[in-house]
């Protein structure tokens, strides 16, 4: 039951992530944020490849650019965009945290929320753009445009309600009260 709920939720927020998502991409265009972003897309070009290598999949970068080659060893050329890196969810991490921290957590606390979060949602954009590239390889162009568009957000979605569950229930408990409860029968 807890499965098909979460389920439930992460599929009523996705409309809702996509709409902020492209938001923020228009957002980010007039500011003129896109070309500062896209100088990070060669370094995690060569990280996601990396992590392709991890897997078995085999793949080369260079610059934005990553090329997979899929079992038959044909090559399939993909473009990281500065849009596709993750800076939306590093965007959405920091807005959670302005509700997340609110209260009374020491700050050893915040700080190690603050760290497993913004780490965490690196490397699952890191993971993300990496399952796209081997989706890409292993069963070709639309599964991986479908991940890409859809499975990337939820996703997302999904790491954070997984951090904000985790980091609630062991990082952030609350100190134990001095007050004596008193039960009334």
């Amino acid at each position: 039951m807890t499965l098909l709920a979460t389920t439930c939720a992460l599929l009523m927020l996705l409309p809702l992530v996509t709409t902020f998502d492209d938001l923020l991409t228009s957002w980010a265009l007039q500011l003129g944020v896109n070309n500062p972003l896209q100088s990070i897309v060669p370094v995690e070009a060569r990280m996601v490849v990396s992590l392709l290598g991890v897997v078995g999949v085999r793949a080369a970068a260079s610059g934005s650019h990553i090329v997979v080659w899929d079992a038959a060893g044909a090559m399939h050329t993909l473009f990281i965009s500065w849009n596709c890196i993750g800076w939306q969810s590093l965007l959405l991490l920091g807005v959670s945290f302005l509700s997340g921290l609110r209260g009374l957590q020491a700050l050893g606390s915040r700080i190690q929320v603050i760290v497993i979060g913004v780490g965490g949602t690196m490397l699952l954009n890191l993971v993300r753009v990496a399952a796209v590239a081997a989706l890409e390889a292993r069963w070709g162009h639309l599964p991986a445009l479908i991940f890409h568009d859809y499975g990337g957000t939820v996703l997302v979605i999904g790491w954070l309600f997984a951090f904000w569950f985790a980091v609630q229930r062991w990082i952030l408990v609350a100190p134990a009260s001095d007050d004596l409860e008193t039960v009334e029968a």
